[in-house]
């Protein structure tokens, strides 16, 4: 079995971008070269490592094995180089980040302009997902950090809590519901929503919620963030779920009024996810290190969550 890390690299690429042209260009060469490179990887397994698909390939079973312990090597590289890079002019490296919408909404902008500008030699690789991905990423090894809900399954990770998250109705100021002790997502279910875009990882994880009792939300129309949701609440157009630091920082300027959601499933908590037992690179350590010390929770002015009975 003969390997080089341009051959690990490319199959990385291979499998981030979907297909063997855009792993290709990620890696800086031609289809040609790419395609060569992968079947002599194959022949020298003996097994095939990539099944096409209608939009590209997807790794076989011993591509998947492939894929870990590539993504580890390269890994265990960029430590090296990063901690030799510390000696030399400037600690440089890369950091793989995912988060949920309400953290690249709400938190991370903050967090992330303070650490680049403090660390001019370090880039983040940042992608927004829903918190049950990032678990699974994380565990496969394909992300340094996660910011995720502590509402999804964490299991096998270690979590460290960051900031209170829970998600609350928004409705526009004086509406029937405004005062509630809480509804219920049945309840919400009923009425014309607005929401975030079909792709966002945010809308999949209420979707999900939805599917789970048997009902659909109904948007009229969905938008780019939380504070346009605020915003056309606010003048009537229809109801929003979103985060509750959202609602709070929003309320005065869109004219909403926040109602807990009575969900178990809502009154939750962002947290940083790391792989257990396992060091960071040094520019994940930092960027954990500027996370924490700059996670200073603040209370979210909301009832707590809890179950509610339909009123009879």
């Amino acid at each position: 079995m003969r390997f080089d890390l341009t051959d690990l690299r490319l199959f990385a690429h291979v499998h981030t971008a979907g297909s063997i042209t855009g792993g290709a260009a990620l890696s800086h060469m031609t289809l040609a070269s790419a395609s060569e490179r992968i079947r002599a990887m194959e022949d020298s397994l003996g097994v095939p490592l990539l099944v096409r698909v209608p939009r590209g390939v997807q790794p076989t079973p011993a591509g998947h094995s492939l894929l870990l312990h590539a993504r580890q090597l390269l890994l265990q590289i960029e430590r090296l180089q990063a901690d030799m890079g510390s000696y030399g002019a400037g600690l440089q490296g890369q950091v793989r980040l995912l988060c949920n919408t309400s953290a690249m909404a709400e938190h991370l902008p903050r967090v992330l302009s303070g650490f680049l500008a403090a660390h001019a030699g370090i880039s983040v690789d940042l992608e927004e997902r829903p918190s049950e991905e990032i678990a699974d990423a994380l565990r496969l090894g394909l992300c340094d950090i996660g910011l995720a809900s502590d509402a999804a399954d964490l299991a096998g990770l270690s979590v460290h809590p960051l900031w209170p998250d829970p998600l609350v109705l928004v409705v526009p100021r004086g509406h029937a519901w405004a005062g509630r002790a809480g509804v219920t997502l049945a309840e919400v279910a009923d009425t014309p929503m607005v929401g975030l875009a079909e792709h966002s990882a945010f809308h999949a994880h209420l979707a999900r919620h939805a599917r789970r009792i048997g009902r659909r939300l109904d948007y009229r129309v969905r938008l780019r963030s939380f504070e346009s949701v605020c915003r056309l609440v606010g003048q009537g157009i229809g109801l929003g779920i979103v985060p509750g630091a959202v609602a709070a920082r929003c309320a005065r300027s869109t004219g909403v009024q926040r109602v807990p959601l009575a969900e178990d499933w809502a009154a939750r908590q962002l947290v940083l996810c790391l792989r257990a037992d396992e060091p960071l690179a040094p520019a994940a350590q930092l960027f954990v290190q500027h996370l924490l010390a700059g996670a200073a929770p603040g209370v979210v002015s909301v009832a707590p969550s809890r179950r509610l009975r339909r009123p009879s």
